[in-house]
């Protein structure tokens, strides 16, 4: 109630109506008061608290007073001043104790600049792996990275290694920032790119801080074999103590040079060559870091301020160097996002990940087709990692202001490949009679310039946070419908061009399956997406899987149907000679690959999965264990519009309307003969499974969906829990989209 009292003074000083500077102290006791203009206008303050107490107690919990000049929006927007939730410069007022910049802490005393011990050197440097972790989280440097005071400024440092570690921590925090801001797949809450005006050694090259951190190992190494046990030798506790320090203190250096090598290596024109360099150093990087974690307790503990004053901040790191308020003020005016440094244990398994996934990203150069490289996107993103990862996927695949895939092929012959080994249209193939039309070969051409952009874009999305893309496939959605009419257009000539041909074959429609083959496959990612930010409730399942199953499903089958069936006859018409005879052709036809066949098992075991979700709920439906929302209040035509309109700018396959859903969805079976479909459904979808071959960690977690629900539904069929109302559960723990039904 204060806020808005203070939100509607702010408003009415704006209007002139109050005088703007409410405040007396200028000194910057609020992170807003230096914004205000100082106006001379004779104050005339009236205390409204009793007046507005008073008032407010006629409101029951939960009431909102709305106003017209001050409605729930601004009540939201509003800031309060002077309040340390939101009044970012209100923290550094209430803590007891003078927050010192880094020359003022060194005159102080209360930081050392030379002669740290091993000790200290491994507490500071531990934090500030914490510091990097939790920035790479999504939080700001004032508030990670640069709490750390010897960051600021490291010529001050006279510590060699300390010095050292400073400048590799800052020349990688500028080359992550650029990596992740030239990728652009990252949101607000994924990175914080803003430096707030600290220098990030830019006067140091990066072959000097290398050569830095290799001299430091080298002076580690020989303090490492002089305190070396030697046989025979009795060593004092100290020695001993100094030995692991100094083991512990070079670990830590080499991994810091071997990490920020493999970012440079990233950055190397030689796409493959770099990444399999990179590949190397992340390996060696991530074989130090369980060495690095077992020596955590080495370093300098937390520890409490002999400042009886100072603020209890359990949440920030209190070790020498550094100050968790010294950016406060340096913060946007607006609500600040409070940011709780992970702990030193965390950090390093954080790394650990962080070079596993890194690794990771360097496999997707050992393909070559488009198709299984957007798989790799997909499954990687399935994995939600972190913004750093995604980013360097995204410059590996096109490379710094390069229109070449991995640096080596353009973006457009590697989609001319991927439509020979899709569909093989007769204007590509060689042997075709229009292969050297050239009016022909312009429309192909034009054509795959018009799917650069689509097809960059799909994989762009994958680059992005699992909740944003959504949003981000529904708009891909336009310009793949845009990319259908295209299609469309040059398929149409083309048959005409081959009508003409001396031998006349007719056009089968080649560009257009291969673009309804990326349109289904986004619509599908779009409605899954649903479940896994939860968007769906459970009264919805039923249009929903019925929509993947009976339209979204069919039609993608259908499409790779089509897809292998022209494959097939294109390559036996335009295939190479083999010899003489029919009966080399006959054979090279039935010993002819299919790439789609494992694509089309999957996607039939998927709709067998959905439609026997499908039937499941129907019958739950019928039953009345699923609660429906108020009608008074819940429009399920509105819901049902809502959840495909992304759906309306795709010409084909057409958006279902909701009267047509509900006049082909009208129940006409019994709860225990859709209970019995449904496990039917099931037990197909499994067997399908089953027959996939080399099944990686989806299909597994597929199969034990399938098999378990088909269990569920049997028991149903045989009257198990059908007296109980308690509605089912539906787990998501085993697959993303498709849940494991529990009866309770």
């Amino acid at each position: 109630m204060e806020s808005l009292c203070r939100a509607a003074e702010m408003e009415a000083s704006r209007e002139g109506i109050l005088p703007s500077d409410p405040f007396d102290d200028h000194d910057g006791c609020s992170a807003f008061s230096h914004h205000l203009p100082s106006r001379n206008i004779p104050r005339n303050w009236k205390n409204i608290t009793e007046e507005f107490n008073e008032s407010a107690s006629h409101l029951k919990l939960g009431e909102l007073l709305h106003d017209s000049i001050f409605g729930l929006f601004e009540a939201m927007s509003a800031i309060e001043m002077m309040d340390p939730k939101m009044d970012a410069g209100m923290m550094c007022n209430q803590s007891g104790h003078k927050v010192l910049n880094l020359q003022q802490s060194i005159e102080a005393g209360r930081l050392k600049t030379s002669d740290l011990t091993n000790h200290e050197l491994i507490g500071i440097m531990d934090t500030t792996f914490a510091c990097l972790a939790t920035w790479l989280e999504g939080h700001s440097l004032a508030q990670t990275v640069f709490t750390n005071l010897y960051a600021h400024n490291p010529d001050l440092i006279d510590d060699r290694c300390l010095r050292a570690f400073s400048l590799v921590i800052l020349k990688m925090v500028d080359t992550i920032k650029d990596k992740v801001m030239r990728a652009g797949v990252y949101e607000e809450e994924d990175f914080q790119s803003m430096t707030y005006g600290f220098k990030l050694a830019h006067n140091v090259t990066e072959l000097r801080v290398v050569g830095m951190l290799k001299e430091i190992e080298e002076d580690y190494n020989r303090r490492v074999r002089n305190t070396r046990a030697r046989q025979g030798e009795d060593r004092d506790t100290a020695t001993e103590l100094e030995h692991e320090q100094c083991i512990a203190v070079v670990s830590r250096i080499k991994f810091c040079r071997m990490f920020y090598s493999a970012l440079l290596a990233f950055t190397k024109k030689e796409i493959k060559q770099s990444v399999e360099e990179a590949k190397k150093l992340l390996l060696l990087a991530l074989d130090l870091l369980p060495a690095i974690q077992k020596t955590v307790e080495l370093g300098d503990p937390q520890v409490i301020s002999d400042d009886e004053t100072s603020p209890a901040m359990p949440d920030y790191p209190n070790v020498m160097g550094f100050e968790p308020l010294v950016n406060q003020r340096l913060l946007p005016p607006t609500f600040p996002r409070y940011a709780k440094i992970i702990s030193r244990r965390d950090a390093i398994s954080y790394l650990e990940g962080l070079m596993a996934r890194l690794r990771t990203v360097c496999e997707v150069t050992s393909l070559t087709p488009f198709h299984p490289i957007v798989d790799f996107f997909a499954e990687f993103s399935k994995q939600c990692p972190c913004v750093l990862s995604r980013s360097v996927l995204q410059q590996i695949f096109l490379p710094y202001n390069n229109k070449k895939v991995f640096g080596v092929e353009l973006v457009q012959e590697c989609l001319r490949d991927t439509l020979r080994g899709f569909v093989c249209p007769p204007v590509l193939a060689q042997r075709s009679p229009i292969y050297n039309n050239a009016q022909a070969k312009e429309m192909a051409d034009s054509m795959l310039m018009h799917s650069i952009r689509p097809m960059c874009s799909l994989m762009q999305i994958h680059g992005h946070n699992r909740a944003r893309q959504r949003d981000k496939f529904g708009q891909l959605l336009e310009e793949l419908a845009g990319l259908q009419d295209q299609a469309e257009k040059v398929d149409a000539n083309l048959h005409t061009i081959m009508s003409k041909a001396e031998v006349k074959k007719t056009y089968e429609a080649s560009f257009s399956c291969w673009v309804m083959y990326h349109t289904l496959r986004t619509m599908i990612q779009y409605v899954q997406s649903g479940f896994e930010l939860e968007l769906y409730g459970i009264h919805e399942y039923h249009y929903i899987f019925w929509y993947l199953s009976d339209f979204l499903y069919a039609w993608f089958i259908s499409t790779l149907s089509q897809a292998d069936s022209m494959l097939g006859d294109h390559e036996t018409q335009y295939a190479e000679p083999q010899g003489k005879g029919r009966s080399n052709k006959k054979k090279a036809k039935r010993k002819r690959p299919r790439p789609l066949e494992r694509e089309l098992a999957l996607c039939k075991a998927q709709q067998a999965l959905c439609s026997g979700f499908y039937k499941a709920v129907m019958g739950f439906r019928l039953d009345t264990k699923i609660k429906q929302p108020n009608s008074e209040f819940d429009n399920e035509k509105v819901r049902f519009e809502h959840r495909f309109s992304a759906f309306s700018t795709v010409p084909t396959p057409p958006l279902v309307q909701y009267d047509q859903f509900c006049e082909i969805t009208t129940p006409k079976m019994s709860p225990v003969a859709l209970y019995g479909t449904s496990s039917e459904l099931f037990s197909h979808a499994a067997e399908l499974l089953d027959k996939v071959p080399n099944p990686n960690p989806e299909i597994q977690s597929l199969i034990r969906v399938a098999k378990t629900n088909n269990v569920v539904l049997r028991l149903l069929v045989g009257g198990h829990k059908r007296d109980s109302q308690a509605p089912p559960q539906f787990e998501f723990t085993t697959h993303r989209t498709f849940p494991i039904i529990k009866l309770v």
